[in-house]
Parts: structure tokens; sequence; C-alpha cells
């Protein structure tokens, strides 16, 4: 099998891809959902049959990471190839409104940064984002729309997204107005809804399926980045429970907190809207035509109420969303593409979100832009490991409170630094995975090389200094 799946990497990469043989591209992005989330990494509360199904179909990484521990600039990485050390978002800015232009400018992605879905049109696809933008508001320069996208429907502003009952969302650059009403609300309607018609995430699940039917004759890449299962933090201010779903299903009679109980609906209900885009594809014929990839874009939240200690939603790792412990950082990551990905195939490759344009890239035929950070996966998807170009350092840091680091060397040193200038814990992931000992008066000679590694990775900011500040205790 590893065989047969080598030599259709050697086609793959000897030989020109003609139009039809492009496959088409579908990047699932879940919201805050832990490396721990899913029946496939270890769940067991929590129920994701089609999540379960895709891996058992294609292939599932095992050590995978986002681009940060929150949500702009995980996505900002996702969209260059830039890792968080050179990107122009860096972390999640003060603005909230897109009346503040100003005060988002640091979440805004730079027109100088190349972008999947630009990369992608340049090759002949038709592309959309379906879901949760939060790197460019109306009049930046940076709508989905004006960075190629063709098509959008979602939210533009991450605050707005925390809200699973709006009064509207945009398509392309136009309000949808929906049939919620929010008493008092603020300019992204905030507050509670009391009258709750239109859930924002089976809009966008159905969104999905008819923009795939409509494109289903020419190559398509659709970035379906869901906002389930992060919390609604202002309903959860008002009311402890900020998991907002129309129902809790098979979790209706647990004894659990409210709460938890619309964690594990949430979760489940865009584990059956996958299902049903998969159904989907089959039905066209383009099944063996997609590579499809899951992953979310950090460690799970605990906000609104929901307690991740309950589902072990971090799977054994330290640390939550905001830590730069493995726990906030490593994410699920699942490839599926039949006839291609070898089906129930695990990866320890280290992969992450940085690598996705290399790979998209590789296996379309598309042309990457130059100075990316990230790595192309496909050998590892295709079933040649022996050809998988290597890294060796890994970089990110985060900017709440005082500017945190983290640095993977060679897949296994682990690095991180509370604050400039502060001591550097150092783990060693390939015996202790869960960061439990800090090893760095035992290793002087990969302390030596993490310490180059931290100074040495980023560049210069103006948005983003690096800031003594207070270092919070990390989240374990």
């Amino acid at each position: 099998m590893i065989r047969a799946f080598g030599f259709l990497t050697l086609l793959l990469l000897a030989l020109p891809l003609r139009a039809a043989d492009r496959p088409n591209v579908i990047f699932i992005l879940a919201d805050d959902l832990g490396y721990g989330d899913l029946g496939c990494y270890g769940q067991r509360l929590i129920q994701t049959p089609h999540l379960d199904r895709m891996a058992a179909e294609g292939m599932r990484f095992t050590q995978f990471y986002a681009g940060s521990t929150v949500c702009a600039p995980s996505r900002a990485v996702l969209m260059t190839g830039r890792h968080v050390g050179h990107v122009s978002v860096r972390g999640n800015a003060r603005g909230k409104t897109f009346d503040d232009l100003a005060g988002l400018g640091p979440q805004t992605l730079s027109r100088e940064e190349t972008i999947v879905p630009e990369m992608l049109k340049k090759a002949g696809y038709a592309t959309a984002l379906i879901g949760k933008w939060g790197i460019g508001e109306l009049g930046s320069g940076s709508e989905p729309t004006r960075r190629g996208f063709d098509y959008f429907f979602g939210y533009l502003n991450q605050y707005h997204a925390h809200n699973y009952y709006p009064t509207f969302l945009t398509r392309n650059e136009s309000p949808v107005p929906l049939r919620n009403e929010v008493p008092g609300e603020g300019l992204f309607g905030q507050n509670y809804a009391t009258k709750k018609v239109d859930y924002s995430h089976d809009l966008l699940a159905a969104d999905a399926l008819m923009w795939v039917e409509a494109q289903q004759a020419n190559p398509f890449f659709l970035y379906l980045a869901l906002t389930t299962p992060h919390a609604n933090n202002e309903a959860g201010r008002d009311l402890k429970n900020g998991q907002e779903v129309p129902d809790l299903g098979v979790y209706a009679a647990k004894e659990w907190t409210e709460p938890n109980k619309g964690q594990a609906a949430m979760i489940s209900r865009m584990d059956a809207d996958i299902g049903r885009l998969f159904a989907l594809l089959k039905k066209l014929g383009l099944d063996g035509k997609t590579l499809v990839c899951f992953s979310s874009d950090n460690g799970p939240h605990k906000e609104g109420g929901n307690d991740p200690a309950f589902f072990d939603a971090s799977g054994g790792l330290r640390g939550i969303k905001r830590a730069l412990y493995e726990g906030g950082i490593r994410v699920p990551f699942i490839a599926r593409w039949p006839g291609k990905i070898a089906p129930g195939t695990t990866s320890a490759q280290v992969g992450h979100f940085s690598d996705v344009m290399a790979t998209v890239a590789e296996v379309t035929g598309a042309s990457a832009p130059a100075g990316i950070d990230g790595i192309s996966l496909a050998p590892t998807l295709l079933g040649q490991p022996e050809k998988q170009t290597k890294r060796d350092t890994l970089y990110w840091e985060f900017h709440e409170g005082a500017t945190k680091q983290a640095v993977l060397l060679d897949g296994r040193w682990k690095g991180v630094r509370l604050k400039p200038g502060a001591p550097i814990e150092l783990y060693d992931l390939a015996n202790d995975r869960a960061e439990t000992k800090d090893i760095v008066a035992e290793h002087p000679m990969e302390l030596a090389r993490i310490e180059t590694a931290l100074r040495t990775s980023r560049t210069d900011s103006p948005d983003w200094p690096m800031r003594e500040g207070v270092a919070r205790k990390a989240a374990d």
C-alpha cells in the first residue's frame, strides 16, 4: 500500500497538472476546539462519528500545531504561510468594532502578503470563504472579496462572531438581515437574543453545501471557517452559559452542567454538518477529486461556563487557549482524499498552519509566494514520508500581558518563555508530552539553541513589539 501511494506522489511531483486533474480543496476550521475534543483523538463523552470516519478514511496527525493560541493571528498564519514571528497579524487587536479601523489595524492582513485564495485564483480556482474572517473589516482593503475570495458569507468581525443569533451576517460586502431580535443591541447585536430564529452555524453550513453544488464543474477552494464551539461571551456574562445551540440533542438528559451540555451539542452539531458535506461530495461524484482538511484555530476555551477539564479537551496536554504550552497550540488535523491518501493512517510528522499554503500549492500546481515559512506536507499525505522535507524550528509568540514566546526544535525540544528576559522552561516532548518537568538545567546545548531561536525567529513589528508587561500565570 505504501509503495503504491509513493508512486502516486512521484507522478504528482513530476508531471504538470491538467485542469481536470487538479483537486478541489476544502479546509474546515473549527473555533476553539481542543486536541482531545474528537473521538478519534480520545474523546469519550462527545459524539463525533463523521470526523472519526474522516480520520478512518484518511490521515490523522498527532503533532500538528495552530499558528497561534488565539484566533486572529492563527488565521493569519493559515492564510499567509508565515509563522507568527513574521506575519503582519500577531495577536487579537484592541479594537472591536468596524468603526474603529485604527484599533483594528494591527489585526488587519497586510496587502503585501499573498494569501491562499489569491494564490489559487491565479491557478484558475473558484474560491469562497464561508464563516469567520476576523482579519479585515469593511474599508480596510483586506475584506475577503478584496483578497482573492470570489464569494464570502459570514462574519467579518471576530467579536461579532461570538454571537450565534446576530441580527445580520455579511454576504460579500453587504449585510444580510436575520430574523433574530436583540433588545438594546450594540453595533454587533452582542446582547443575548430574546427572539432566536436564525442560528448562524446552520446558515453557514447550508450556504457551504449550496456553494459546493454550484461549483461542481470547476476546481474550487472552500475555506469553511466555522464558529463552533466558540462561546458567546456576552451571553456567558449574563446567563453563565455561553454555549448557544438550538437544542442539546443526545446530551439533554445528561447530569452535566448546562454549559457542558451545550459545548458537547455544538461539537456534535458541527460534526453532523461535516457529515452532510461528505455526503454531498459523494453524491456529486467529487469525493475522489477533493482534498478535505479539518483542524482548529487553537486549544479549547474556558469561557461562558464551559469546563474543558470535564471533557479532557486538551487530550492530556498542558494548557488551554491563551497558553503556549501544548494544550494551547497543538490541535487536531485530519486530511482525507480518497484514492490519494491511504485510509486509516496516523502520522507523527510535525505540521503547522504555515504548511497549509505550501501543501495546497503542491497538490494543485499553484505557485506559492516566495519567503513563506511553511513546508509542503504532500509527501507525507501521499505516502512518501522519506521524501518529506524536515524542519528544525517552529516559533510562536503571544501578546496578551507580557509577550510570551515558545520554540519547538526538531519536533522534540520545547522552550517556553513567559516574558522577555524571563528564564526559559525546557521540555522534552518525546518523553513528556504533558510538559510536567522543566529539564532546562540538564540540557545546556538545547537551551543555547532555543535562546538563539527565540532571538532570531522574529522580525520587529511596530504593531507587535516585545512587551515587558505583567506575565500572567499560564492556563494549566
